[in-house]
């Protein structure tokens, strides 16, 4: 089965491509790299660890969209947090985007994350090519 990479290697603040593809289709399955708060500029989002989930949810969304998947396909996230003492405001922004008794399966851990992000989040999700 081919490896289907999507989306190019993406660019930072400091306009250096990063060496990654954004997701990679593999069969039925759509690998997502770990996404960080960052906007369409490339710049680490302010205002805490909410808007920091909010935005990696949105760029998890994103690049679900470049296989044809959204959050509805994702069975498997990793969650990475810079403070452990987080998880309660990261969970209840977690769970708005996955709404429903069909959530996916999930691990979380505290980490010494990248640049200033609070939150990472990777994904796996299963959607059938047709």
């Amino acid at each position: 089965m081919p490896l289907e990479f999507l989306g190019g290697s993406p660019t930072a603040s400091d306009r250096q491509v990063r060496p990654l593809s954004p997701a990679v289709r593999a069969g039925d399955f759509i690998y997502v790299s770990g996404q960080v708060p960052v906007n369409a500029d490339g710049e680490i989002v302010v205002g805490g660890i909410e808007a920091q989930t909010r935005q990696v949810m949105e760029n998890l969304k994103a690049a679900l969209a470049l296989g044809g998947a959204t959050l509805d396909d994702v069975c498997k996230t990793t969650c990475w947090l810079h403070d452990a003492r987080d998880f309660g405001a990261f969970n209840r922004v977690y769970m708005s985007y996955f709404k429903g008794e069909g959530r996916p399966a999930r691990s979380t851990t505290e980490a010494r994350l990248m640049v200033d992000a609070k939150v990472e989040i990777d994904c796996i999700a299963y959607k059938p090519k047709g």
